[in-house]
């Protein structure tokens, strides 16, 4: 939890303090106690609601890319995330061929793969 959000979190706390404190004293306490979590749901709803908005804001902001080094998984996932019809159609091909020849012809290309790589 960052420092803003520490603050607002507090600053919320006293704005639930202060709508408690405006309540109408001649409300039973049970009623006052309700009001007061729905006020507190509300501003946690509220918190919430921003927390989002600002992380979706900043998720478009970073565009979408291959990284370029790093490990071969993370860009098989990244790969994947980018091109799903992709990794869909490679998967069905996979399941019509058939576990036997993807061994062989695996066997066949990923010596070539891992030669040209270097």
């Amino acid at each position: 939890m960052n420092t803003s959000t520490t603050a607002s979190i507090s600053a919320n706390a006293d704005s639930v303090k202060a709508k408690a404190a405006e309540l109408d004293a001649s409300l039973p306490e049970t009623h006052r106690a309700v009001l007061l979590r729905i006020a507190t749901q509300r501003e946690r709803l509220n918190a919430r609601r921003n927390a989002r908005a600002q992380a979706l804001a900043l998720q478009s902001q970073q565009s979408a890319h291959m990284p370029t080094s790093g490990p071969l998984s993370e860009r098989l996932v990244a790969f994947a995330r980018l091109h799903p019809l992709a990794v869909a159609a490679a998967a069905g091909v996979a399941l019509v061929i058939g576990p036997r020849r993807l061994i062989r012809w695996s066997s066949v290309i990923l010596p070539l793969v891992m030669k040209y790589r270097r």
